[in-house]
């Protein structure tokens, strides 16, 4: 049987109504499916409150044991709990996981080099316990990742989500045909950011090097690509990126951008 890996984007995590939406959406994908959702701007909003500050460096979140804590709350409960509750509500049987129950996905906390990002892990699909997640899929269970991973020694760290969804969906290649989605506020890769009608139908490796080289594709959407075709690479069968309100059509091939 396939298995989709649907990673959702943080921006529709803050809107409500999108992602009660695209949760009812998720919840008619037919067959093995895995959720691997962001953070959004919840955790911001909620240290800010408890006096602690954001800190960013090169659009990367800096993760001291404070802002651990705060995002350990926020993600793993606030977020991760509402979103299984609503997909138990809509007859899905979602089970929420962090990296650190079952040893699912262990990690390496990021090495200091120019920059000390904290504990932020770096995860490897060889090291995910594919094993249990395939157990868990065969037991009717829908697993709902968060973006938190493990360090074997005792803490959690953070790891970027869509990184998490590309090596969960390389992880799983072995044992089955995987497509990886990524959903987020645009209705695909871009040839104009500015213009949501500008959709590039489908990309390869050289076209990405082309767009990037020519300044057409920047920012967030190059580490995304970049986690695309590294899935693609690792045998993943099928990668798509698209708009969180068109899952049905990304899924059916009609829409978003496809990863060649």
């Amino acid at each position: 049987m396939e298995l989709k890996v649907i990673k959702i984007g943080g921006n529709i995590v803050d809107d409500k109504d999108a992602l009660s939406s695209f949760l009812g959406a998720f919840a008619k994908v037919e067959g093995y499916k895995i959720l691997v959702h962001g953070g959004g701007k919840v955790a911001t909003e909620i240290g800010k409150k408890l006096g602690i500050e954001p800190n960013y460096v090169n659009g990367r979140r800096i993760t001291d044991a404070p802002t651990l804590d705060l995002v350990t709350m926020v993600y793993a409960g606030l977020i991760n709990k509402n979103i299984v509750a609503e997909l138990q509500s809509i007859a899905c049987n979602a089970i929420g996981l962090t990296g650190a129950d079952g040893s699912v996905m262990p990690a390496v906390k990021r090495p200091v080099k120019d920059i000390d990002y904290g504990f932020v892990g770096d995860v490897t699909s060889d090291k995910i316990n594919s094993r249990l997640v395939k157990a868990l899929l065969e037991q009717g269970l829908t697993p709902v990742f968060t973006p938190l991973t493990h360090d074997g020694k005792g803490s959690l760290l953070n790891t970027n989500a869509d990184t998490i969804a590309q090596e969960i969906a390389k992880a799983m290649a072995p044992y089955m045909p995987v497509e990886l989605i990524y959903c987020f506020e645009k209705n695909g890769v871009l040839l104009d950011a500015e213009d949501d009608t500008s959709v590039i139908n489908s990309i390869t490796a050289a076209d990405f090097n082309e767009l990037k080289e020519a300044g057409a594709i920047t920012g967030g959407m190059i580490p995304k690509l970049e986690n695309a075709f590294a899935a693609i690479d690792a045998g993943v069968a099928t990668v798509i990126i698209g708009h969180a309100s068109e899952l049905a059509t990304i899924i059916s091939g009609d829409s978003g951008t496809s990863i060649r």
